[in-house]
Parts: C-alpha cells; structure tokens; sequence
C-alpha cells in the first residue's frame, strides 16, 4: 500500500462533511451520506398532476440516486439495446445484447437536458438482477468535477460544466449480477469497493488525475458459493480521538480503514451473511451496520484496534432492518426499513425496540428524513411521509408511477425523486 494524506483533527465523533453548502447534495444520501437533509416546506403528498414543478425523461435506465451541485442536476444511466428478462439459475435477471453506459446532466431550474455522455459500451454484458441495473453506483459531484463509477465496467472524472472526460481506470471483478457499490471522496481520493465473486478489496484513486493511491484486500471470506462472498457496501467516514476512519461492510465482516493509507484498523465478524447494501449510520459514539441477508443490526464502538469482534459491539438487533434500505439515524432514535414494509425505531443507545409500523409494497430505496419527518418510498412510485416518533404516524401518501428503487435527494424546499427512467422535481405549491 502506498501512503497519503494525513488523517484530519478531531476530539470526538462527528460525520465527515463533504458538501460544501446545504443546497448541495453531493452524493448517495447526501450530506455525510446521512440520508438527512436540511430542506424545508416539502409537500406531505403530490401526485402527476400536483406538486411537480417538472418532469424529466431520462434516456435509458437506471437506479442511481440524483446528485445536486449548484445549478445542475446529474444521474447515471444504462441505454440497453434489446433488454429482456429471464432467470439465470434461481435468480430473475435482466440481459441485453449491448448496454450504454453513461451520465444525464440537468438544468436543476428546468429539468432539461444539458448533456448525455456515453462512458462505456458494453457488448453483450453480463446480466443485471432485476432489483439492480446497469446503473446503480450513484455518482459524486465535486466543484468542477463529477465522479462515475460502474464497477468492473469502469470508473471515469467528468468537467462537470461540459462533460468531457477527464480520465477514466478500471479496477475489474466479477460482480455477477451488476455493480451496485456506491463511490465517496475523502480529501483527495475517490475511494472505491470491490466486493466480487472472485475478488474483495476496497481502492483509493487519485481523484485529479485516477492514479491508484491504495488497495486493501477484505478478511478472509470462507464460503461454500462464490455468489456468498460478494457485497454491495458504500463507504461511511467517522472520526475518533483524531483518527478518520471509512467503514465498509462485506461478506462476513464489518471493516474499518484509514482512508488516507487503506490500513484495516478493525474488524467485528458478524457471522456468514453476505450482500449488504446499507450505508452504515454514525453518531452516538457508534456505528450502525446491517448484516445483509442476516438482517441484523449491530452497534459498534468504533475505538477499538484488530478483531474488536468479542469486545466493542454495543447490541445487535433482531429488528426490521433490510437488507436494502439504509439505516436512519436522527438523534436517538434509529429508524429501519425493511423490503417488505416494515418501520421500525429503535433506542439508538441500547437498540431497544420502541415501535414499528406496516406499510404497503415492497421498498429498496433508503429513507430520508427532510422538514422534520421521514420519508419513505415503495418499488411501485408510492410514497409515505412518518411523524417522527415511535408511532410512526402517517402524515400523507403519494403516487408515481414506478419502478422506483433509487434513494431520493432533498435540497432547498425541493425534492428530486428517480424512477427508472423519469426524473421528477417536487415541490409544494
């Protein structure tokens, strides 16, 4: 491994901040990849024909989240030529016979299209799961700069004014069913996971110029399948005592690394389970991490060296977490959600259980919290904003028309909500 940048300041527990304003929305889940935002005067409901300042058709398909920088408005996307669904062994799959792999930019004022760039083409490209895409990964806006990054198809830095392409690396795996990974920046490196079939590490690149800085492999992952050693994690920042760290599950493990060196500062083992899509929530002085198809939740004290695994886990949950959905963390109360639709808060300090709720449909995106309540969205374009609370109360129910699994931005009194291939801006009128 090749050393870098220092490790930053602190005395206590606090996000890493990677937005430079409140009315930007920098990457997956926004500001600190919390999934709260600071937009205010949001509607409770809207429907096609109330509450939308624009709709925009976005060419192609995908599941990446929007990103919002200033003026614009960017989302990844996959042009397929004759897509068609089938089953690859037990799992319902999405083919094509050529995919085109690239970047939507929009005037965030209008919703129109300032520019369409084709990144990668791929002929006849491994299958895609039917609850991913092409084009899952959510991208990172920087000042200037756009980050995109596909897994083993590629990586590529974008003028974020024009779009032209300023490098482009691979760092190639066998994801099997589509990447789904998505990236961050910490300082000056665009940090990368890779969680294959054949291969498990996390990369650090160069984020002017994509040269690779670091590599780390994963803990040893024993598992009967190779399909069992895979993951879908995207990075989270803590610092403590003065120390940054980025945490990053996968198969078997929740990990921690000095994101200027790569150097694996802990591990905690939670077991077998494997495909762990959450970000991990930070505060409280711990760290929350789901277990994937476990469906599991464990708080971790984050201070700890080597194997922590028997020493510094606070409590596991055998609550409703998914294993898609992101954990939400709003002071003390942990907020889960599972693919069935189910809500649940938890004491955040000693996990207790405190309340659930069941709504209809099932769910993939992660929720937000925005203007004091949590939103959350189904698979079909329904949505459900909670009181928050125990209680869970609905405060008001919407409706698009779907596929919708890509997590929602929230900036200003607006909300940018993803479907497969519309992109909307909501806002109350």
């Amino acid at each position: 491994m090749k050393l870098c940048a220092r490790l930053l300041p602190a005395s206590m527990v606090v996000f890493l901040i990677t937005s430079a304003t409140a009315d930007d929305w920098l990457q997956f889940r926004g500001p600190n990849g919390s999934g709260a935002s600071t937009a205010k005067n949001l509607p409770l409901s809207w429907s096609a024909t109330s509450n939308i300042v624009w709709k925009t058709t976005i060419p192609g398909r995908g599941r990446s989240s929007p990103v919002v920088l200033g003026d614009r408005i960017w989302v990844t996307t996959a042009v397929e030529t004759n897509p068609r669904q089938y089953r690859e062994s037990h799992d319902p799959v999405t083919g094509a016979d050529r995919i085109g792999i690239g970047v939507v930019c929009l005037d965030r004022a209008s919703g129109k299209i300032l520019y369409h760039v084709t990144l990668y083409r791929v002929d006849n490209p491994p299958p895609a799961h039917q609850l991913n895409s092409f084009a899952t990964p959510t991208p990172v806006a920087d000042p200037g700069r756009l980050y995109c990054d596909f897994g083993a198809f590629g990586t590529a830095c974008l003028d974020a004014a024009t779009g032209k392409v300023l490098w482009q690396a691979k760092l190639p795996i066998d994801h099997h069913l589509a990447p789904g990974s998505s990236p961050a920046i910490w300082k000056n490196l665009l940090i990368l996971v890779r969680d294959g079939r054949d291969q498990q590490f996390v990369a650090a690149l160069e984020k002017r110029t994509g040269r690779q800085v670091w590599r780390t492999d994963r803990p040893p992952i024993e598992a009967k399948s190779p399909n069992m050693k895979k993951s879908f994690g995207t990075p989270a920042f803590v610092e403590v005592g003065g120390r940054a760290q980025v945490v990053i599950p996968c198969a078997h493990w929740f990990v921690s690394y000095d994101p200027a060196t790569g150097k694996e500062l802990w591990r905690v083992r939670h077991g077998t389970s494997f495909s762990i899509a959450p970000v991990p929530a930070v505060g409280n002085k711990l760290v929350y991490c789901c277990t994937g198809m476990t469906r599991q939740l464990w708080a971790i004290r984050p201070d700890g060296a080597g194997d922590v695994t028997a020493s510094h886990v606070a409590w596991k949950a055998d609550s409703v977490v998914g294993t898609m959905p992101s954990p939400l963390l709003v002071g003390d109360k942990l907020y889960g959600l599972s693919e069935a639709g189910a809500v649940s808060c938890l004491d955040a300090v000693t996990g207790a259980d405190l309340g659930r709720r069941a709504l209809v449909g099932s769910f993939s995106a992660s929720p937000l919290l925005a203007d004091g309540r949590i939103y959350v969205f189904n698979q079909k374009g329904k949505a459900y904003a909670l009181k928050l609370g125990k209680d869970l109360e609905v405060l008001g129910e919407s409706e698009l028309e779907g596929p919708l699994f890509a997590s929602p931005a929230a900036v200003g009194d607006k909300l940018y909500l993803r479907t497969d291939s519309t992109l909307y801006c909501i806002k109350k009128k």
